[in-house]
C-alpha cells in the first residue's frame, strides 16, 4: 500500500482525473477537509412539527447564541405528529452540536431529567441520533445535556427529523452561529 498526497494544479476546479496505466486494480481514497456550509434556508415542516428549546439546569429558557464557558444546559426537542396521516413508524431525529459544546451522556447520570425514551439512541462525540415511533397527535420530547466547553465561535447545525422510509414526512429547524465566551 502506498500513500501519496497529490498537488492538484492546472485542472478545472472540482475535477480530478486518474488514469491507471497498469493491469493491476487501483483503489483511490479521496480525503477532503473543510468547514461545512451554513444552512441558510428557513425551518421546514411537512406533516411533522419540530420545536427546539434551550434550557438552563433549572428549566428556564436561555439563548444559546452566547454562553459562558463551563455552562451546563439542556437542548430540548419536541417532535409532534399533527394527525394528518396514520401513526408514524421508524422516525429518525438527527441532532448535531457545535464543536465548542460537549455532550454529557445522561444515561450515566442517576439524576437525569425524565424524557421520552427512544427505541434506540446513538450518542456520538458531536451528535445524537434518536429513533422512535410517533402516534397520531402525539408529542415526544428528547433532551440532551450539554456543556459549553471551549471558548470560540461555532456553527450550530440544523436539527432534523424524518420518517426513515418516507422522506416526505420531515421537519427541520434552522442553523445559527453560537459563541462560548470566557
Amino acid at each position: 500500500m502506498a500513500q501519496a498526497p497529490l498537488p492538484i494544479q492546472g485542472t478545472k476546479p472540482g475535477y480530478v482525473a486518474v488514469t491507471n496505466n497498469s493491469n493491476v486494480p487501483l483503489f483511490i481514497q479521496l480525503q477532503l477537509n473543510g468547514i461545512p456550509l451554513e444552512a441558510t434556508g428557513p425551518a421546514q415542516q411537512n406533516d411533522l412539527q419540530l420545536h427546539m428549546d434551550y434550557l438552563d439546569m433549572a428549566g428556564n429558557r436561555i439563548d444559546p447564541t452566547r454562553l459562558a464557558q463551563g455552562t451546563d444546559f439542556v437542548a430540548e426537542v419536541h417532535v409532534r405528529h399533527p394527525g394528518i396521516r396514520p401513526d408514524y413508524k421508524e422516525m429518525a431525529l438527527v441532532h448535531h452540536f457545535p464543536a465548542g459544546w460537549e455532550i454529557k451522556n445522561e444515561r450515566l447520570d442517576e439524576g437525569a431529567q425524565p424524557q421520552d425514551t427512544p427505541a434506540y439512541q446513538d450518542i456520538r462525540d458531536d451528535r445524537v441520533y434518536s429513533y422512535f415511533d410517533l402516534k397520531q397527535h402525539e408529542t415526544k420530547t428528547f433532551r440532551v445535556l450539554l456543556n459549553a466547553a471551549y471558548v470560540g465561535r461555532y456553527y450550530l447545525p440544523t436539527v432534523y427529523c424524518e420518517a426513515m422510509y418516507d422522506a416526505s414526512i420531515h421537519a427541520q429547524g434552522h442553523g445559527q452561529w453560537v459563541k462560548v465566551a470566557e
